[in-house]
Protein backbone atom coordinates (compact mmCIF):
# COMPACT_ATOMS: atom_id res chain seq x y z
CA UNK A 1 0.00 0.00 0.00
CA UNK A 2 1.16 3.49 -0.84
CA UNK A 3 0.23 6.00 1.83
CA UNK A 4 0.62 9.78 1.80
CA UNK A 5 -0.41 11.65 4.93
CA UNK A 6 -0.46 15.31 5.94
CA UNK A 7 1.40 16.31 2.80
CA UNK A 8 2.66 19.83 2.27
CA UNK A 9 4.92 20.72 -0.62
CA UNK A 10 5.77 24.00 -2.25
CA UNK A 11 8.49 25.32 -4.53
CA UNK A 12 10.59 28.15 -3.15
CA UNK A 13 10.42 30.14 -6.37
CA UNK A 14 6.66 30.47 -6.84
CA UNK A 15 3.29 30.29 -5.08
CA UNK A 16 2.47 26.70 -6.03
CA UNK A 17 1.36 24.53 -3.09
CA UNK A 18 0.36 20.89 -2.91
CA UNK A 19 -1.49 20.12 0.30
CA UNK A 20 -3.88 17.41 1.44
CA UNK A 21 -4.50 15.17 4.43
CA UNK A 22 -4.43 11.65 3.05
CA UNK A 23 -4.04 9.65 -0.14
CA UNK A 24 -4.06 5.85 0.00
CA UNK A 25 -3.38 3.73 -3.07
CA UNK A 26 -3.78 0.01 -2.54
CA UNK A 27 -1.29 -2.57 -3.79
CA UNK A 28 -2.26 -3.69 -7.28
CA UNK A 29 -4.52 -0.72 -7.91
CA UNK A 30 -4.53 0.92 -11.33
CA UNK A 31 -5.02 4.63 -10.79
CA UNK A 32 -5.44 7.42 -13.33
CA UNK A 33 -4.83 11.00 -12.25
CA UNK A 34 -6.32 13.73 -14.39
CA UNK A 35 -6.49 17.48 -14.11
CA UNK A 36 -5.44 20.70 -15.83
CA UNK A 37 -1.82 21.44 -16.68
CA UNK A 38 0.17 22.99 -13.86
CA UNK A 39 -1.94 21.68 -10.99
CA UNK A 40 0.79 19.40 -9.59
CA UNK A 41 0.20 15.96 -11.08
CA UNK A 42 3.84 15.49 -12.13
CA UNK A 43 4.98 16.92 -8.79
CA UNK A 44 2.99 14.23 -6.98
CA UNK A 45 4.70 11.44 -8.96
CA UNK A 46 8.10 12.93 -8.14
CA UNK A 47 7.20 13.13 -4.46
CA UNK A 48 6.13 9.47 -4.44
CA UNK A 49 9.44 8.49 -6.06
CA UNK A 50 11.45 10.57 -3.61
CA UNK A 51 12.85 12.83 -6.34
CA UNK A 52 11.25 15.75 -4.49
CA UNK A 53 10.98 16.02 -0.71
CA UNK A 54 7.88 17.46 0.98
CA UNK A 55 8.16 20.27 3.52
CA UNK A 56 6.08 18.08 5.83
CA UNK A 57 4.13 14.85 5.80
CA UNK A 58 4.88 11.15 5.35
CA UNK A 59 5.04 9.19 2.11
CA UNK A 60 5.44 5.45 2.56
CA UNK A 61 5.35 2.24 0.55
CA UNK A 62 4.79 -1.03 2.42
CA UNK A 63 5.64 0.74 5.70
CA UNK A 64 8.94 2.09 4.34
CA UNK A 65 9.04 5.87 4.70
CA UNK A 66 10.23 7.19 1.35
CA UNK A 67 10.10 10.78 2.53
CA UNK A 68 12.62 10.03 5.32
CA UNK A 69 15.14 7.89 3.42
CA UNK A 70 18.75 8.94 3.07
CA UNK A 71 19.64 9.64 -0.57
CA UNK A 72 22.03 6.69 -0.86
CA UNK A 73 19.36 4.26 0.37
CA UNK A 74 16.62 5.96 -1.61
CA UNK A 75 18.47 5.68 -4.94
CA UNK A 76 18.65 1.89 -4.80
CA UNK A 77 15.14 1.60 -3.36
CA UNK A 78 13.78 3.73 -6.22
CA UNK A 79 15.51 1.63 -8.88
CA UNK A 80 14.21 -1.64 -7.43
CA UNK A 81 10.68 -0.50 -6.53
CA UNK A 82 9.55 2.09 -9.09
CA UNK A 83 9.38 1.94 -12.85
CA UNK A 84 9.22 5.54 -14.01
CA UNK A 85 8.04 6.95 -17.33
CA UNK A 86 8.89 10.65 -17.39
CA UNK A 87 6.96 13.10 -19.52
CA UNK A 88 10.26 14.35 -20.94
CA UNK A 89 11.54 10.74 -21.28
CA UNK A 90 14.92 11.47 -19.53
CA UNK A 91 16.87 9.44 -22.08
CA UNK A 92 20.59 9.84 -22.76
CA UNK A 93 20.98 10.75 -26.42
CA UNK A 94 24.60 9.64 -26.72
CA UNK A 95 23.67 6.07 -25.69
CA UNK A 96 22.03 3.42 -27.83
CA UNK A 97 18.41 2.40 -27.36
CA UNK A 98 19.62 -0.83 -25.77
CA UNK A 99 21.80 0.97 -23.21
CA UNK A 100 19.03 3.43 -22.38
CA UNK A 101 16.72 0.52 -21.60
CA UNK A 102 19.46 -1.08 -19.48
CA UNK A 103 20.33 2.19 -17.73
CA UNK A 104 18.81 1.23 -14.32
CA UNK A 105 21.34 -1.61 -14.09
CA UNK A 106 24.25 0.53 -15.26
CA UNK A 107 23.67 3.18 -12.58
CA UNK A 108 22.90 0.80 -9.72
CA UNK A 109 25.55 0.02 -7.12
CA UNK A 110 24.01 -3.35 -6.28
CA UNK A 111 22.59 -4.72 -9.56
CA UNK A 112 24.65 -6.60 -12.13
CA UNK A 113 23.95 -6.97 -15.82
CA UNK A 114 23.26 -10.59 -16.72
CA UNK A 115 21.75 -12.57 -19.58
CA UNK A 116 18.29 -12.61 -18.00
CA UNK A 117 18.12 -8.81 -17.85
CA UNK A 118 19.59 -8.48 -21.35
CA UNK A 119 16.99 -10.89 -22.70
CA UNK A 120 14.21 -9.02 -20.95
CA UNK A 121 15.35 -5.75 -22.57
CA UNK A 122 15.05 -7.34 -26.01
CA UNK A 123 11.65 -8.86 -25.21
CA UNK A 124 10.29 -5.50 -24.04
CA UNK A 125 11.62 -3.79 -27.17
CA UNK A 126 9.86 -6.41 -29.28
CA UNK A 127 6.58 -5.89 -27.44
CA UNK A 128 6.55 -2.15 -28.11
CA UNK A 129 7.80 -2.51 -31.68
CA UNK A 130 11.31 -1.03 -31.47
CA UNK A 131 13.49 -4.16 -31.46
CA UNK A 132 15.14 -3.18 -34.75
CA UNK A 133 16.11 0.17 -33.17
CA UNK A 134 18.15 -1.32 -30.31
CA UNK A 135 21.60 -0.51 -31.81
CA UNK A 136 20.64 3.06 -32.77
CA UNK A 137 21.40 6.19 -30.80
CA UNK A 138 18.38 7.78 -29.16
CA UNK A 139 18.97 11.02 -31.08
CA UNK A 140 17.99 9.14 -34.24
CA UNK A 141 14.51 8.30 -32.93
CA UNK A 142 11.16 9.99 -33.28
CA UNK A 143 9.32 11.29 -30.23
CA UNK A 144 7.00 8.28 -30.25
CA UNK A 145 9.93 5.87 -30.43
CA UNK A 146 11.63 7.64 -27.53
CA UNK A 147 8.44 7.26 -25.51
CA UNK A 148 8.51 3.51 -26.10
CA UNK A 149 12.18 3.31 -25.04
CA UNK A 150 11.24 5.03 -21.78
CA UNK A 151 8.46 2.50 -21.17
CA UNK A 152 10.81 -0.44 -21.77
CA UNK A 153 13.28 1.05 -19.28
CA UNK A 154 10.52 1.49 -16.70
CA UNK A 155 9.54 -2.19 -16.88
CA UNK A 156 13.05 -3.65 -17.09
CA UNK A 157 13.49 -4.52 -13.41
CA UNK A 158 9.88 -5.69 -12.94
CA UNK A 159 8.90 -2.91 -10.54
CA UNK A 160 6.26 -3.10 -7.84
CA UNK A 161 4.99 0.38 -8.76
CA UNK A 162 4.80 2.04 -12.17
CA UNK A 163 4.74 5.84 -12.15
CA UNK A 164 3.82 6.99 -15.64
CA UNK A 165 3.54 10.64 -16.63
CA UNK A 166 1.55 10.88 -19.89
CA UNK A 167 2.99 7.54 -21.12
CA UNK A 168 0.95 7.59 -24.36
CA UNK A 169 1.05 11.33 -25.02
CA UNK A 170 3.43 11.19 -28.01
CA UNK A 171 2.00 8.12 -29.71
CA UNK A 172 -0.36 7.58 -32.61
CA UNK A 173 -3.68 5.84 -31.81
CA UNK A 174 -2.43 2.35 -32.70
CA UNK A 175 0.73 2.56 -30.63
CA UNK A 176 -1.17 4.34 -27.84
CA UNK A 177 -3.39 1.30 -27.37
CA UNK A 178 -0.47 -1.09 -27.73
CA UNK A 179 1.71 0.64 -25.15
CA UNK A 180 -1.08 1.21 -22.66
CA UNK A 181 -2.11 -2.44 -22.91
CA UNK A 182 1.49 -3.44 -22.09
CA UNK A 183 1.55 -1.24 -18.98
CA UNK A 184 -1.88 -2.37 -17.82
CA UNK A 185 -1.20 -6.05 -18.54
CA UNK A 186 2.08 -5.88 -16.64
CA UNK A 187 0.33 -4.38 -13.61
CA UNK A 188 -2.51 -6.92 -13.64
CA UNK A 189 -0.29 -9.95 -14.24
CA UNK A 190 2.27 -9.01 -11.59
CA UNK A 191 0.03 -7.44 -8.95
CA UNK A 192 1.89 -4.16 -9.48
CA UNK A 193 0.46 -0.74 -8.74
CA UNK A 194 0.02 1.52 -11.76
CA UNK A 195 -0.25 5.29 -11.20
CA UNK A 196 -0.70 7.20 -14.43
CA UNK A 197 -1.07 10.90 -15.15
CA UNK A 198 -3.11 11.22 -18.33
CA UNK A 199 -5.15 13.65 -20.37
CA UNK A 200 -6.45 10.84 -22.58
CA UNK A 201 -10.14 10.57 -21.73
CA UNK A 202 -10.49 7.40 -23.83
CA UNK A 203 -8.27 5.47 -21.39
CA UNK A 204 -9.98 6.38 -18.13
CA UNK A 205 -12.46 3.51 -18.05
CA UNK A 206 -9.55 1.03 -18.18
CA UNK A 207 -8.37 2.02 -14.69
CA UNK A 208 -9.76 0.73 -11.42
CA UNK A 209 -9.94 4.30 -10.07
CA UNK A 210 -9.76 7.80 -11.49
CA UNK A 211 -8.81 10.85 -9.42
CA UNK A 212 -9.49 14.37 -10.53
CA UNK A 213 -6.38 16.09 -9.28
CA UNK A 214 -8.26 19.26 -8.48
CA UNK A 215 -9.84 17.32 -5.62
CA UNK A 216 -6.38 16.54 -4.21
CA UNK A 217 -4.81 19.95 -4.42
CA UNK A 218 -6.85 21.52 -1.68
CA UNK A 219 -6.52 21.66 2.05
CA UNK A 220 -8.13 18.82 4.07
CA UNK A 221 -8.66 16.58 1.03
CA UNK A 222 -8.82 12.86 1.83
CA UNK A 223 -9.05 10.33 -1.02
Amino acid sequence: MLSIRQLLFHYQSDEFRLEFDELVITTGETLAIKGPSGCGKTTLLQLIAGILKPQSGVISWRDKRISNMAETVLRDFRLRTFGMVFQSFELLEYLSVRDNILLPVHISMSLRLNTVIQRRAVELAEKVGIAEKLPRKVKQLSQGERQRVAICRALLLQPEVILADEPTGNLDPGNRRRVFNILLSYALENGATLITVTHDQSLLDRFSRVLDFQQLNQSSATV
